[in-house]
């Protein structure tokens, strides 16, 4: 199971608030910050497209800074919207695809067919763990399960491409991230059939 989201949110909050502060000051928006973190995510998944593993892995880092913050302003200054909430997930979701749409032209050109495979199952596995949850709460269903959502995802994903020059870690990584993702979707099918089969 992971950390309570409270608990995540109270790591997340403590590590971003000394940025929230000075951000809080100037005309920056917390949808202008979602919008710059998927420009980020373009031009990372460029640089992972041509072969630029390494620094690709330090872009993605930066995306996964400005995901973080732009909740974080949003709580910090009060300029929590509903529009908001649903653009950022969007974006959370379009930016990840766009990166691993990046590792898929990477493995395409050097004509490497498992990595593309295994691109595609952590890509199927990242929907089914956000469509899991976004279905379940559609119902009533609290669906914060599962050992591996999208922070663990990004920050092995960024883990895997800075070392991607030593042999083939980065494919290992990767499917690592395909079976502990397979793992989340099968905790929160298990969480939602649970609740729904008590009444």
């Amino acid at each position: 199971m992971k950390a309570p989201l409270g608990t995540r949110r109270d790591i997340a909050g403590s590590a971003t608030r000394p940025l929230v502060a000075v951000l809080a000051r100037t005309p920056i928006t917390p949808n202008g910050l979602t919008w710059a973190g998927l420009v980020i995510a373009i031009a990372a998944a460029v640089l992972i497209g041509t072969g630029h593993l390494f620094v690709g892995g330090f872009v993605v880092l930066c995306g996964s800074l400005f995901d973080m913050l732009d909740g974080a302003l949003a709580r910090g200054t009060g300029r929590i919207s509903r529009f908001g909430a649903v653009l950022d997930s969007t974006i959370d979701r379009g930016s990840e695809a766009i990166v691993l749409i990046g590792l898929l032209a990477f493995f395409a050109s050097g004509g490497l067919v498992s990595g593309a495979i295994v691109v595609g199952l952590v890509w199927l596995m990242s929907l089914l763990v956000s469509y899991i949850r976004s279905r379940a709460e559609a119902i009533g269903i609290e669906c914060e399960v599962g050992v591996f959502t999208r922070a663990e995802r990004v920050s092995l994903l960024v883990l895997g491409l800075l070392l991607s020059s030593f042999g083939n870690a980065l494919l290992l990584i990767l499917w690592i991230i395909a079976v502990l993702s397979a793992l989340t979707v099968a905790q929160r099918l298990h969480h939602v059939w649970r609740e729904t089969s008590r009444g």
